[in-house]
Formats: C-alpha cells, structure tokens, sequence
C-alpha cells in the first residue's frame, strides 16, 4: 500500500480524499494557489506545496508543478480528485514515467473517453445505445446552422472535450446557433483548452441519469447501480439520488451491463461513470442513449457510496495499488434512499448570479457519521462534505459549490424529509447562496412524485425563483413565532436596570404583519393565540439566538434575524418579514408612506462580479429591448447581458478586459 499520496485538487473534494487516506494511515499532501493558503484542505494535510497565484490556469492546473511536489514531498501516489487537471492523459502517462501511481484509469482509457466525439464512436461499436447527431468536426457556425437543421430542432452543441455543465448551448433554432455556437467553442478553449464543437439531437422529456464503475487491474469491472442526476441549471446538476424513481430492475441491468461493455472496450479499471441521457416517455425501458464517460470520480459519488456501504475513494486507492475489488456484481447492494445537494455560492432570488465574498456565519447541520458499512441503520441520516469553513472567502476563480449535502433514508421520502429539516438548519451568510431553492424543490409536488427531467428547473420556475410558497398553517405559526419573539425582546428590555418609573410589563398583544396579511397574536402564560385560535406550540427564545425550534403539528427549524420593526425568519426554503407591533401602535403603520425604488433601466449593470469579455455596443449606437450588449465572465461561466429596454446609447463607462464589480456601470441609455 501507498506511504503518502498527493491530492492534486482543492476544496471538499481534496478534503473527501484526505479523510479516507488518513483513516487508511496514509499520509497526505495538499497543494494549493495562493487563494487557498489557509483552505481546509491544506490544514488538514501533513504537509502543502505552494503552486502558484490565484487562477486556476497558473496553479492547479499546471501539470508540471503537480509531479514537482509530489517529487519534492516523496508522494508514491497522486489522486487527481475530480480530475482538476485538463490534460489528464498526459499527466497520467508523466506520473508513470516518473514512477508514481496515478489513482484513476490508465492513459489509453483517459484518451479514449475524454474525446466526446471518439467515444460516441467506440460506444457505438461496443454496442452500447448513442444519440443521433453529427459527430464530425465542425468548421465555422454557418456549417454548424445547417448541420443543425439536418439533425432537427432542438439540438445540443457541445464542446468535445468538456464536462461539469461547460461548453454546452441548448439551441431551438438557427438564431440559437448563431449566438452559441462561437461562444460554446470559448468555453470549450477557456476551460479545457480545445474549441472542437459537435451537435446531436436534444432528446426532449429528458432524464439524466448515470450508471457508476468501479474496475480492477485485474480485468474485474462492476456496475454500483445508477444515480438520477436531471435536477440541473444551464447544464450544471444540483440535485442527484440514488436510485433512480424511474429505472426498473430490468432498466438497471440493462444499463448497467452496457456500461461494463463499454469499460471492458476501453480497458478501463478504477473508479468511472457513464452518463445517459433516458427518454422519460419511453416507458419500456430502452429508451436510453450514452452521452459521455466520465473517467474520474463524481461530485455525486456520496449517494451511491450511501446506498452500497462503499467507499469509492478507498476503492480506487486500493484499485491503484494493484489489489482486486474483492466483491462481484451479484455482490453489489441497494439499501434504501440518497439525496445530495448542491449548495452554491449563487443567489436564486437574482437569476441564481454568481456570488463571492467572505463567509461571515457558517454553520452547517448536525451529521451522522460516515455509515459505509452497508446497511443495518434504520434512522435518516446527514453527511455533509465540505471543504470551507466560518471567516473563508468564496473566490470568483474557482467552482462556485460551497458544500453537499447528503442524506439517506430507508425510503425515497424519508431522505427528501431529511433534506428539508437539514437544509432549514443550514446556517450560512455572506455570499448569497441556493439553500432557499433547494428546499423548494424538495418540497415541490413534482419533485416528490419524481416526475423529473433536464428540465425542470426551466418549465417550474420560468419566472425566476421568488421563495417556496408558504400555506396558511406556516405563516400562522412564523406570526406566533415572531410576536413570541418580541415579547423576549421586550421583556429584556423591561429588566435594564437604572429605569426611570417603575418596570413596565411587556406587551401582550401584537400585530404581526407577514405575507401582506395582519395577523392578531396574544402571547401569555397560557399560550399563543393568532386570530382568536389558540395554537399548541411549544418552542423557546432568547434574544439573540439564531434559531427557534418549534413542536406542534410537524417540527420546524427557523432561522431568526432582527429586521426593521420585526424579524426576518426563514424555514421551508423561503425568507419571510414579520413586522410586529404593540396592537395599540399598529393602526398608526398605516399612515407610513411607502419608498419608491428609483427606475434603473436606462443603466446597464453588471450583477456579478466577473471579466468583461465583450463589449457590442459604442456610444451613439441604437439597441433594441432583448438585445446582447456585453457578455461578462464568471466563475468560468460566460453570461450575456441584454438591454431591458430600446434607446440610444449615452455613454460607456467599461471596457472589453475590465474587472467589473456586481452591481457597476457598464453603459447608459438615453
């Protein structure tokens, strides 16, 4: 076995892997850039190499700097986490060469998967099911509009070498291909360092889902079952489980079986996902097409770890290490439910924009330990994976997930419970974040039934997201809540010493404003009472907590913040303000005159911090309502900014290469 093993990655990932090297008494070495110094995963490390400045193309992703490290720190093993490292290939090959052992698939296996085109071609030929489309190179965008309309509408343009939710433009038309498809071979160029482009056939009513290997060097390869993956955003999973509600045992085998061919084709061992893309109205269970094989470990690996018992990072060391699996495929397990989620550094509430910045609280729920024993536990649990910690920084240069978060149950309902009850115990401020989202989808009815698809994100919130909608029962028990809590409040208030008069007693009876709605609430020795009902709660504050538990019906978690007049108070994948007032005060609130919010349309402002990479317009020019003005790039991802309304440009106050902060000017309209 391995001695000390270096992991080329940062964040939860590096994290994940260290944990399972030290608990195997391997030592570990963390690499890190200059934004990095004081991360998690390099304290956790018995010993860290600086590689270079902030940017991922100056530091992680420098191959040469990786292999000098491990030379320099006498590292027998590189794991490379979820494969950092563009070149993979070559760097496998260079870690043979310098003798030490890569923790992942053979370079021949790397090249043969990393190309989307070519691997398209060898699934064929392995007989494994693949979606129609053109998988030639493609020269410019008039050939890609016309290869396009040959294919059909809607199709998918995808960078080859891409991955993560890069590089890929859904288009439903030619206009769609033309402002895509140059700007999917920049992503492609950016982030992996090739501009080849193909297109296929866009399957409608899509499931994701995505079966996981784990091979040996010994010509031993097994399928652990299938993960759902179809919760995603501009391409980008937020949500996975295991297993899948739509996949039938005989559905199960089938793919499963078509993924071991494929990695037996390839020679493949180690640890690898092929990615599907299922016809969700193909009810017969053949209706399944290979996308991609991802020959790496998954963000999503946990779930499948949860409902197997195994450890896939332990595995892959092993595997690595020359040892066989020592299990067969009738050996593998499906024991219950898994749900993780993806918690962002992004703000659902602004069109989910990237978001940065300082975690000034970060406090995430209580967990169960790492159960991978398989089987046995009964009660629900919590995993949370995490590479960051309270008084960190969020960086605009790397991936924007924060954590994940994992659950399991005996039953599909059980984990989506756990999911809400920990995602309201979330404690997390500073950057704006998804925690509110995610809830909502859980609770959604839809998501519940598991009638899923790529796209449900887009067809459940085409608006926007503005809050999981609250029933009357909730926003009755947050108006109890609330008054509760300024009753504490102003009971403290009363004990001040040094008081002038004699002690006041606290007030009695409140309005609650909440939801546009003004709610009655009497708070006594006797209970709480809201519109002449009296509630059975029973819950506890003192002023400054941040969370109120709650008993009564069902058993909440709320996050409590003093806000203007009242309180903020958040639970069930929403943030609701309560504006709570003595009763004999509150008539007067109606007498208050109401801001108006000054008209800030004319402005074209960027809402993310991020690099201007394009500027279309100059000043005197003439835009039309909807059309592309600026793209600006974040987070690796490139977002185009579009004119609200028509006018005449006033002036420009950025240009092309600037550094913009969110909310700066760009332009002005007449």
């Amino acid at each position: 076995m391995f001695k000390k093993i270096l992991v080329a990655n940062r964040g939860e990932i590096a994290c994940r892997v260290m944990r399972t090297a030290k608990a195997m008494g391997i030592k570990t070495v963390a690499v890190y850039s200059d934004a990095d110094v004081r991360s998690p995963h390099v304290l956790m490390a018995d010993e860290s190499v600086r590689l270079g400045p902030a940017p991922a193309a100056e530091s992680y992703l420098k191959a040469e700097l990786i292999l000098l490290a491990a030379k320099e720190t006498g590292a027998d093993c590189i794991h490379p986490g979820y494969g950092f490292l563009s070149e993979r290939e070559s760097f496998a090959r260079a870690c043979a060469e310098a003798g030490i052992a890569f923790v992942g698939p053979p370079p021949a296996a790397i090249a043969a998967m990393g190309d989307k085109i070519e691997s398209k071609k060898l699934a064929k030929a392995a007989g494994v099911n693949v979606v129609p489309g053109y998988l030639g190179e493609i020269a410019d965008t008039d050939e890609a509009v016309r290869i396009a309309g040959d294919i059909g509408y809607p199709v998918m343009m995808k960078a080859s070498a891409g991955g993560g939710g890069k590089g890929m433009r859904l288009a439903y038309g030619e206009q769609d291909v033309r402002e895509g498809f140059e700007a999917t071979k920049r992503e492609g160029l950016a982030s992996f360092g090739d501009d080849r482009v193909f297109i296929e056939k866009f399957i409608e009513s899509p499931r994701h889902i995505e079966i996981q290997l784990i091979g040996d060097q010994h010509c031993n390869i097994v399928y652990l079952n299938e993960r759902e993956c179809s919760i995603q955003r501009r391409h980008q999973k937020v949500v996975e489980e295991a297993p899948s509600p739509f996949v039938t045992p005989k559905m199960r085998k089938a793919m499963g079986e078509q993924a071991v061919a494929l990695a037996r084709a390839v020679g493949y061992y180690s640890a690898g996902t092929v990615e599907l893309i299922v016809s969700g109205a193909d009810t017969s269970g053949e209706g399944f097409y290979f996308l991609e094989m991802n020959t790496r470990l998954q963000v999503e690996h946990p779930v499948t770890e949860e409902i197997t018992g195994l450890d896939l990072v332990e595995l892959m060391i092993r595997v690595a290490a020359g040892e066989p699996l020592g299990f067969a495929q009738d050996d593998v397990k499906l024991n219950g439910w898994s749900i993780e989620n993806r918690v962002y550094a992004e703000d659902p509430y602004r069109g989910f924009l990237p978001s940065i910045g300082r975690l000034v609280r970060y406090n995430p729920p209580e967990t169960s330990p790492l159960p991978l024993a398989g089987g046995g536990a009964e009660e629900p649990r919590v995993r949370v994976d995490d590479g960051v910690r309270e008084g960190g920084e969020v960086s605009m240069f790397y991936d924007p997930m924060i954590a994940k978060l994992i659950t399991w149950a005996p039953t599909r309902e059980g984990a989506v419970a756990a999911q809400i009850a920990a995602l309201d115990a979330f404690e997390l401020e500073g950057p704006g974040n998804n925690i509110d989202f995610l809830s909502a989808i859980m609770q959604h009815p839809r998501f519940q039934s598991g009638a899923l698809t790529t796209g449900f994100i887009a067809e459940e919130y085409p608006d926007g997201f503005h809050g999981a909608p609250a029933d009357a029962a909730l926003l009755t028990t947050l108006a109890a809540v609330a008054a509760f809590a300024a009753t504490a409040e102003a009971d403290r208030a009363r004990r001040i010493d040094g008081q002038l008069g004699r002690r006041l007693r606290p007030p009695a009876d409140w309005v609650v404003t909440i939801g546009g709605t003004d709610h009655d609430v009497r708070v006594s020795t006797d209970g709480i009472s809201v519109d002449g009902v009296e509630l059975d709660l029973s819950l506890e504050y003192t002023p400054g907590d941040r969370m109120v538990m709650v008993e009564g019906d069902e058993h909440l978690t709320i996050r409590i913040a003093r806000a203007r007049a009242g309180f903020r108070l958040t639970t069930r994948g929403a943030s609701h303000v309560a504006r709570v007032l003595p009763a004999r005060v509150a008539p007067y609130a109606a007498h208050l005159i109401e801001k108006v919010a000054p008209d800030l349309s004319k402005f074209l402002i960027c809402p993310m911090p991020g690099l201007l990479v394009r500027l279309d317009v100059a000043a005197g020019d003439r835009v039309e309502a909807g059309q592309a003005l600026a793209v600006v790039e974040a987070m690796k991802m490139e977002n185009i900014l579009r004119a609200e309304k028509t006018g005449v440009v006033k002036s420009v106050s950025a240009a092309a290469g600037d550094s913009l902060a969110v909310d700066q000017v760009i332009l002005e309209l007449e």
